[in-house]
């Protein structure tokens, strides 16, 4: 795990001389947990999380000198992330809109089982609004503080517990069949 110090001089390596192998270096250490997070996001589509995925570090590497370092680089990061996401979606409402046909939702080869108590994961998160599945994914998944929650999501804080509370009420009706 990179310090915030070293975190820092990557990015400012990457920022005043455009070095690929710093932003490398960033990839490598935030990649494995921003894949896990779209990869859960996208319900188990692993193209579109590679997409995703993709198109953020693009997206980070292009504008990495309008870092402003008031956050950790992981939060401006899954910032991008679900800012992708929430595009991608949004383009999606508007074909299905003009009458494409909607693509299916491709079944993820493993899904996520707790296997102690059973739970299906994947059903609990189909269940959830793409913005309810964003801020549990945050808050259990990635083990984000709300306040860092807000930052990625530029929601109040107020709305972030609301999306949270009204999650949980979705997910426990999914057992209660």
């Amino acid at each position: 795990m990179l310090s915030k110090w070293e975190e820092l001089a990557l990015i400012a390596k990457c920022a005043t001389t455009d070095s690929r192998s710093a932003f490398e270096r960033l990839v490598v250490e935030y990649s494995p947990e921003l894949r896990r997070y779209l990869m859960n996001l996208t319900l188990g589509d692993a193209s579109l999380t590679d997409d995703l995925a993709q198109d953020t570090f693009l997206k980070a590497y292009m504008s990495i000198r309008s870092f402003q370092g008031l956050s950790r680089f992981k939060t401006w990061l899954f910032r991008i992330a679900i800012n992708e996401y929430y595009a991608y979606a949004r383009k999606r409402r508007e074909q299905r809109m003009d009458g494409m046909a909607e693509t299916p939702v491709i079944e993820c080869v493993t899904p996520l089982r707790n296997v102690e108590a059973g739970i299906d994961a994947q059903k609990c998160l189909a269940v959830l609004s793409e913005t309810e599945r964003s801020v549990v994914l945050l808050f259990y998944m990635n083990d984000l503080p709300i306040k860092e929650i807000v930052k990625i999501t530029g929601m109040p804080e107020g709305t972030v517990k609301s999306h949270l509370s009204r999650a949980k009420v979705k997910m426990a009706k999914v057992f209660n069949v």
